[in-house]
């Protein structure tokens, strides 16, 4: 692991761009999953683009749609579609992408955007260039949801999509992709590619990536969470290699179970009491920041992240009043609290184990380590936002919650006007914060290890990086 030498020179500007993506080989059949990993997200994102997709920034831009408008207070979307053809030539119609949309929503279990679908009442098409959605309930970040992988439009796995890359031969654990024809231009008017635009996707353990960066053999290492991180510093990686995305999400600890010692919110804040968060952050990286708080902002609220009435104790006087809640608990059971919790494997979720360890045995707590597929009593959740809705954050910590935060949080769901929608998200935050069923600890951890010839790659809050988008502006 000793390559600090290597991992400090430049890699030359030369031949295709190898991307190492943690993961399995990927593949295109069945789309994008609830288990789906970095390397999946990223072949069907370059093969099979959405009505709209992200740029290197994080920001919207279009994909089979090149244009949209948005009417009726928000509950009609209407989208003209690009001239484009499928991987195999044949012309992309508005009846095909209704239909693989309309599939792709009614898919239960295997989208994990569904529960943030529901307002959409209907996909029709209007003529063979343009489509039109009608919700029931307004909804401001419907595009932020079209452009995830998840709705990427395949018509099949062999003839996935329309770009903007392609696959050279076949999926598998090395893919090969190289930029897509845009059948939008004359073949004299095609953008000259060079050898340089062409991306070697290399599916392998998270292990394998940082040594083949760290040997100079690869461009970017993508898909690094928590889990993965000290391999970073073990391998000795150059400092200027090495971004985090400022990621907007979770990164906390669900009661995923409500009896014994967390059935009460007092003692679940004592445990939220016990974490020092700004010495857990800081053990990893100083340029990580801790969260005391669900939401990172109002965002579609109509008031500011709601406080968990354990955020108003002074953080010197935390421990103190941890210690004197454990203590009434022990001595009416007769018997020393044990927690479960569920964390990643790995070195990283070690290091996790080791802060979140000391901090709970400081108050009497008996940690014990758990698989993230055991049983537990509190699970962390490491999850990037797909969208900037509270909705999203409220039903991501709800699991489960009280009664008033899941009956707030469906309301959100229903209410008819942004308004009314606003007014119960905030009411459901302030459920959430009073009930303590989600303990927030810092931002979703993300980081990429990044050669500098790849000059357009750009952190961003959806911890997204299109490989089209690595060296330079393809449009």
């Amino acid at each position: 692991m000793l390559l600090a030498s290597s991992g400090c020179e430049r890699r030359p500007d030369v031949g295709a761009v190898i991307v190492s993506a943690i993961g399995d080989a990927p593949s295109l059949s069945g789309g994008i999953r609830a288990d789906s990993d970095t390397a999946d997200r990223l072949l069907i994102d370059s093969v099979a683009q959405g009505l709209v997709r992200f740029d290197a920034t994080g920001q919207i831009e279009p994909g089979v749609a090149e244009r949209w408008i948005v009417t009726d207070s928000g509950t009609t979307y209407i989208f003209r579609l690009r001239d484009m053809t499928w991987s195999d030539g044949r012309p992309m119609r508005a009846a095909e992408v209704v239909a693989i949309l309309r599939r792709r929503i009614a898919q239960r279990a295997d989208n994990p955007l569904k529960p943030y679908l529901t307002a959409i009442d209907s996909i029709v098409e209007m003529t063979p260039q343009v489509i039109q959605i009608e919700l029931s309930r307004p909804r401001p970040d419907l595009l932020k949801l079209f452009a995830q992988p998840e709705m990427a439009i395949i018509r099949t796995a062999r003839s996935a999509g329309s770009g903007p890359m392609q696959i050279v031969g076949a999926p598998r654990r090395v893919t090969r992709l190289a930029p897509a024809v845009d059948s939008n231009r004359a073949e004299d008017e095609q953008v000259a590619t060079t050898p340089e635009d062409r991306v070697l996707l290399v599916a392998e353990r998270a292990s394998a990536g940082v040594l083949r960066f760290a040997a100079r053999k690869s461009d970017l290492l993508a898909g690094g969470t928590i889990e993965h991180w000290p391999l970073v510093t073990a391998a000795r990686v150059a400092p200027r290699n090495i971004r985090l995305d400022p990621a907007a999400g979770l990164f906390g600890l669900a009661a995923v179970r409500r009896d014994g010692f967390l059935a009460t919110p007092e003692n679940r804040a004592a445990v939220a009491m016990a974490i020092d968060r700004t010495a857990l952050t800081r053990a990893v990286t100083d340029d990580w920041q801790p969260t005391e708080t669900l939401l990172p902002a109002a965002l579609d609220s109509s008031a500011p992240p709601t406080p968990a009435a354990w955020s108003g104790v002074a953080p010197d006087e935390r421990l103190a009043a941890a210690r004197v809640q454990i203590a009434a608990w022990r001595t009416a059971n007769a018997a020393i609290p044990e927690l479960r919790i569920a964390l990643p494997p790995g070195s990283g979720g070690t290091l996790l184990w080791a802060r979140l360890a000391l901090d709970l045995y400081a108050i009497g707590v008996r940690p014990i380590r758990v698989g993230m597929a055991d049983e537990a009593d509190l699970r962390l959740v490491d999850a990037v936002a797909p969208f900037d809705s509270a909705r999203w954050y409220l039903s991501t910590a709800c699991q489960p919650c009280g009664e008033a935060a899941t009956e707030a949080i469906e309301a959100a769901r229903l209410a008819p006007t942004l308004a009314e929608r606003a007014r119960t998200l905030a009411v459901a935050d302030a459920a959430l914060a009073a009930d303590i069923a989600f303990i927030p600890i810092a931002r979703p951890f993300r980081w990429s290890l990044v050669a500098q010839r790849l000059r357009a790659w750009e952190p961003n809050e959806r911890a997204w990086h299109p490989l089209n988008r690595l060296r330079r502006d393809t449009n």
